[in-house]
């Protein structure tokens, strides 16, 4: 094959493979913020797990204010009936006397109890966009109404917060250190900093074998200073390192059963990634289905099969890292909440404010963080929706300096004014 032909199509190959296109270049962006950057790292080897759920989740009816009557009033069809200990009956799961869980969240109420897990209400983007295209940007990107952000704000962690002083070449050794089971990379993570993005384990590593990687890995080690050479070590330390993982061979720890699901079998693979300790810092996931404007459903239906999945997955996670959650925490977002009064096909429409999870060891747990705004119609945004009381920059944030020791807050988040005053303490 001629050099110049096989250059580009192994190229393309490492693309294709999911390997983020910053496997490829180093842009004087990225080397500029490396200099300039934060001190030290991760150095206790602390993990962030973030999870997407695409769609707008109906905050009310995912942590439910069952002691809010005009929830009720509102919902007369889709509300969560209130806890209740008469046989036969679904009612929502009780946290504090006011707030509940969904009843298909009933996996999660363990961490509740063992004070795991966080709640924050009332949580979101101050945009008032109802575009799920552009909320899900301006979260990824940490810029609310700001389109021409270019890379994500996990990516801006990636590039200012290494595991060593700034300018070394220590992480260059970590293909591993910001890993997204999706497909492509996400928005969150896009940028210049090496991440990877696949499907699964077992898929990166048939794709990362071969013939064809095995020319390219003796190009590579011709030594010449190209565009393949300095990339091509990183990638094929990322083959070795997933072959040693062994992903076949992965039996889940402490009884923990993942769903057969998409979503369940990518936090599986998470779960891999963190014991095999090969430094992953930033894991990523995202799951649908959560736009439902038809037929929600309450207690069962649509929304309660989408959080048995969700709930499950989450739960197998924990259970499956033990005690290695003492340096994880998991992070839920979604772009925005749903309208408080219920539509006329027994569903929801693109709200405003949501609620998201805080999960982990060193979480202040067994509270719902944030100030709960009420529903009456004075109370409402627009006359329609949850009233937004938290940015969600200000949850990110302290999960971003507490768990992973980001200094560059100013970075990660530029024009954010609310700062180290305006957190919540769920860490």
């Amino acid at each position: 094959m001629d050099r110049r032909v096989f250059m580009k199509s192994g190229a393309m190959a490492l693309v294709t493979m999911g390997l983020s296109p910053s496997f490829l270049r180093r842009t004087a962006y990225g080397a500029e913020l490396l200099r300039g950057a934060a001190t030290g790292g991760n150095a206790r080897g602390k993990t962030l797990i973030c999870l997407f759920q695409r769609g707008a989740a109906d905050a009310l009816n995912v942590v439910v204010p069952h002691g809010e009557a005009a929830y009720y009033r509102l919902r007369p069809n889709i509300a969560i009936p209130r806890p209740t200990l008469t046989a036969g009956q679904t009612g929502a799961i009780d946290l504090d006397g006011f707030f509940g869980l969904h009843p298909s969240l009933a996996p999660m109420k363990p961490l509740w109890d063992q004070g795991l897990l966080a709640p924050v209400h009332a949580v979101g983007s101050p945009s008032n966009t109802r575009s799920h295209f552009d909320a899900q940007d301006y979260m990824e990107t940490g810029t609310p109404d700001q389109k021409g952000t270019h890379d994500g704000w996990l990516n801006r962690y990636l590039a200012v917060r290494g595991t060593c002083e700034a300018g070394c070449a220590h992480d260059a050794a970590r293909p591993f250190r910001a890993v997204a089971m999706t497909p492509q990379t996400p928005r969150i993570l896009e940028g210049p900093e090496a991440t990877i993005a696949m499907n699964s384990l077992e898929e990166f590593s048939v794709r990362a074998s071969g013939p064809a990687v095995e020319r390219l890995e003796a190009l590579y080690r011709t030594g010449s200073a190209d565009v393949v050479h300095a990339a091509g070590g990183e990638m094929f330390e990322a083959v070795k390192i997933l072959r040693a993982a062994n992903p076949r061979q992965y039996t889940p720890r402490n009884g923990a059963e993942y769903p057969a699901t998409q979503f369940g079998q990518r936090l599986k693979q998470i779960a891999q990634l963190i014991k095999a300790d090969i430094g992953l810092e930033v894991a990523f996931a995202d799951v649908g289905g959560w736009d439902t404007h038809v037929n929600q459903g309450a207690a069962t239906g649509q929304l309660a099969l989408r959080l048995d999945d969700f709930a499950r997955s989450i739960a197998a996670l924990v259970a499956d890292l033990g005690d290695r959650m003492g340096d994880v925490t998991i992070l839920t977002m979604s772009e925005f909440g749903r309208t408080v009064r219920q539509n006329g096909s027994g569903g929801t429409d693109h709200g405003h404010a949501s609620a998201l999870f805080v999960i982990g060891g060193d979480v202040k747990g067994k509270k719902v963080h944030g100030r709960w705004p009420g529903l009456e119609p004075e109370q409402l945004y627009e006359g329609r929706d949850l009233a937004l009381t938290t940015d969600f920059r200000t949850v990110f944030s302290e999960v971003a300096a507490k768990q992973l020791g980001a200094k560059k807050l100013d970075v990660l988040f530029p024009g954010f004014a609310g700062g180290e005053r305006s957190w919540l303490g769920v860490l």
